[in-house]
């Protein structure tokens, strides 16, 4: 198995502890596997490789609606384009500006904010 490929496995453990790692996700603006990936990697090894970069540099950024081009499917952050996942799969609503949760390669997961958060 290639080193970048992703795998999944079963991981159990107390509901009290997915509340707090649910709470610390939404905290960071991160997803529930963005943040337990990070967790995991920090406590096992150093990050040196450019994906570990992009996650600092992205994860909990704001991407405002301007930065997509919807008739190519991508979303353009720092000078790059990237594709992108809404959250939950939702669909793209223009007009509305979302936060990067989760990068992943060339992907980045995206969750629209509540206007609230706007």
């Amino acid at each position: 198995m290639d080193k970048d490929e992703m795998t999944t496995f079963l991981f159990r453990l107390p509901a009290s502890l997915k509340e707090k790692l649910s709470k610390k996700a939404k905290e960071e603006n991160k997803s529930v596997n963005a943040t337990l990936q990070s967790i995991v990697d920090e406590s096992l090894t150093k990050p040196t490789s450019s994906e570990a970069l992009e996650k600092r540099m992205f994860l909990g950024k704001r991407v405002s609606a301007r930065q997509f081009d919807e008739l190519d499917g991508l979303v353009k952050v720092d000078g790059i384009y990237y594709r992108y996942l809404i959250e939950s799969n939702q669909p793209l609503k223009l007009g509305h500006d979302y936060i990067i949760i989760e990068a992943v390669g060339n992907i980045l997961t995206l969750r629209p904010l509540n206007n609230k958060e706007e």
